[in-house]
């Protein structure tokens, strides 16, 4: 009987390199949302939120939301995954604080807004998955919560994303929430799509 082969491994420069490609694609989804006043769901909405109602920078809202997730994730999910969590974390903060001092965008429609941000955001993510990657937050409390209780992930962000983009009708246009929402759908879309862990080889 023979074992089947293993699953190739990726090197720290695969993984470095996939991180950093992920982080820069989501902070070029970010600056484009954060231009024309959308927003997006999970941590880095409610990071954008608090940025919009308070005039904070989005780079630093973003960084102390994550600490106590931190916490959570070493305990719960191992110190590798926090350590690439804290690292994706500081450098997404620094890229979106950076990105507009060389990148001054002009007129961009929300429509077109939500989906390029809604693209480049999606296919970030989608790198960072495949290298065990992850921006923190909400995204760590559903892991443990699904571990805990077997209430899924995918469904737990859902009602996180449902609560955020319930209160932004409070404080946003109507027509820029219903544009966010196209972008928060795209960004699904293209993770539930690509993301197929059966179908990828390395690990």
């Amino acid at each position: 009987m023979t074992e089947s082969p293993r699953s190739p491994k990726h090197s720290v420069i695969d993984d470095l390199q996939g991180l950093a490609l992920g982080v820069f694609l989501c902070g070029i989804g970010l600056h484009v949302l954060t231009h024309i006043g959308l927003i997006t769901g999970q941590t880095a909405g409610l990071a954008v939120i608090i940025s919009y109602l308070t005039g904070w920078s989005f780079g630093a809202v973003f960084f102390v939301i994550n600490i106590p997730f931190y916490a959570l994730a070493y305990f719960r999910l191992g110190p590798m995954f926090t350590l690439k969590s804290l690292i994706s974390v500081t450098v997404l903060s620094a890229v979106t604080e950076f990105l507009p001092l060389g990148w001054q965008m002009g007129s961009i429609t929300p429509w077109l807004g939500a989906v390029i941000a809604g693209c480049t955001t999606g296919v970030g993510l989608l790198a960072m998955f495949r290298h065990n990657g992850s921006l923190g937050g909400f995204g760590v409390m559903a892991l443990i919560v699904q571990d805990a209780t077997g209430f899924r992930a995918g469904y737990f962000q859902l009602v996180i994303d449902a609560v955020l983009f319930s209160f932004a009708f409070f404080i946003l246009p109507f027509n820029l929430v219903i544009w966010s929402l196209l972008g928060a759908v795209i960004i699904n879309l293209t993770i539930a799509v690509n993301h197929r862990p059966d179908r990828y080889v390395a690990r």
